[in-house]
């Protein structure tokens, strides 16, 4: 089997690429920085002889018309402006389906911001929701899940929109462990915020079993999560339990958290270090309540997620002491 994996070098996608070349896929990897993801790989001590790092720009690749699937993870996360997501969630997006064989079967990580935060007084989102994103990174999903549903409707592609994904190699979560570590933890928001998740082995899972179903996926993006939920105060919990800590958690106020976020734009190297506290994706936590519901999904599929919160903070500290042997 031969695909093209968008992403390699971030969280999910590094994770599904190590799952190919365990398999022997041969995988096309379009990268920014092809030494950066050979010194991950190195780290990881797998064979790369079936791995073809390829240019970003998909006007420079080569002829990958052979390609059997696709799988499309690469996206930015975190920006200033509404042009900086577009520019590569939309537009990038745009290039790679242009430049991928005619009917090639495809899998699109999209977000569960696309939709936006459950509505009040529902206890899920699903996909019959009208979306509502709150972020400017919500909005440029939901343009690019547009942008392929009205541009190549009758192509298998299947659009996942994950919630919070936990697992090893994520140097977000790097931020919570550090936080756990701590007698003091801080908590945006005064209120409790009840979130769905998914671990990263079940989103790799999810993905491989979209590509054997594309095309009865086609058409609409589906919610893909564990059906357990939990408050953020229950996840800095966990994680500080999985590291047998104590503290105390303290809540921020919803201004001050405002004021930060300002602060965090204003200052690159603060971007660097809180990549999730920008003004954009603040805006993701004045809402009380991100839990969507994957029924549509596992109607479909008879896939369903497995793994415990617990396990997904465990796979973490797991996938930390793996690459650093």
């Amino acid at each position: 089997m031969t695909f093209l994996l968008t992403g390699a070098t971030g969280f999910v996608g590094r994770n599904y690429l190590l799952r190919m070349l365990d398999r022997g896929w041969r995988v096309f990897a379009p990268v920014r920085d092809a030494g950066k993801l050979r010194r991950q790989l190195a780290a990881e001590r797998v064979d790369t002889s079936r791995l073809t790092p390829i240019p970003a720009d998909p006007r420079r690749w080569p002829d990958i018309s052979h390609v059997d699937a696709a799988v499309h993870i690469a996206g930015v996360l975190f920006a200033r402006d509404l042009d900086a997501y577009v520019e590569t969630n939309v537009e990038w997006t745009e290039a790679v389906l242009k430049a991928l064989p005619r009917g090639c079967p495809m899998v699109i990580l999209s977000s569960q911001s696309a939709g936006g935060p459950t509505p009040e007084g529902k206890i899920s989102r699903d996909e019959d929701m009208p979306d509502v994103p709150v972020s400017f990174y919500g909005e440029s999903k939901l343009r690019m899940e547009r942008l392929v549903r009205r541009d190549y409707e009758g192509i298998p592609i299947a659009i996942l929109r994950p919630p919070m994904v936990i697992g090893p190699r994520d140097t977000a979560i790097g931020q919570l462990f550090r936080m756990a570590r701590s007698p003091v933890r801080f908590k945006p928001g005064l209120k409790p915020k009840t979130l769905s998740f998914i671990s990263c082995e079940d989103l790799l899972d999810a993905i491989d079993v979209s590509l054997t179903n594309s095309d009865k996926l086609k058409h609409r993006p589906h919610y893909v999560a564990s059906r357990q939920t939990f408050t953020d105060t229950e996840l800095i919990q966990t994680v500080a339990t999985h590291l047998r800590r104590r503290g105390i958690t303290v809540t921020l106020p919803d201004p001050l958290v405002r004021l930060l976020s300002r602060t965090v734009d204003a200052s690159p190297a603060l971007r660097a270090g809180f990549p999730s506290l920008t003004a954009d994706r603040v805006r993701e936590l004045g809402a009380e309540r991100w839990v969507v519901n994957p029924s549509a999904f596992e109607s479909v599929t008879q896939w369903y997620a497995k793994k415990t919160l617990a396990q997904a903070i465990e796979s973490v500290s797991r996938g930390a002491q793996a690459s650093s042997l």
